[in-house]
């Protein structure tokens, strides 16, 4: 069992910056893989960054050259979300995920980001 608590999410203008975190507890050994998704209103979950244990990183068009995403190499079962040059179209509940080798994955209960003026 993986347990993840995401925190940072809030109120931010436009061209404005945020930093997600998200700490992962339980089985952590088991973790291959964390990322970030998102969803916002009356629109289907999506991929925004994800990072393996090797430390190879992908992202989502949409937020390449805006979004980074990082890890604490230290402890290894944290996460980031660094988010710069926000756009309203940001705004939705990003979800942290950890898929597991056991092929299992692991959702957050989300934190809520939203880009306005």
């Amino acid at each position: 069992q993986v347990l993840l608590v995401e925190s940072g999410g809030g109120l931010v203008q436009p061209g404005g910056s945020l930093r997600l975190s998200c700490a992962a507890s339980g089985s952590i050994f088991s973790i291959k893989s964390m990322g970030w998704y998102r969803q916002a209103p009356g629109k289907e979950r999506e991929l925004v960054a994800t990072i393996t244990s090797g430390g190879s990183t992908n992202s989502a068009d949409s937020v390449k050259g805006r979004f980074m995403i990082s890890r604490d190499n230290a402890a290894k079962n944290t996460v980031y979300l660094q988010m710069n040059s926000l756009k309203p179209e940001d705004t939705a509940v990003y979800y942290c995920n950890a898929d597991t080798t056991l092929s299992r994955r692991y959702w957050g209960k989300g934190t809520l980001v939203t880009v306005s003026s």
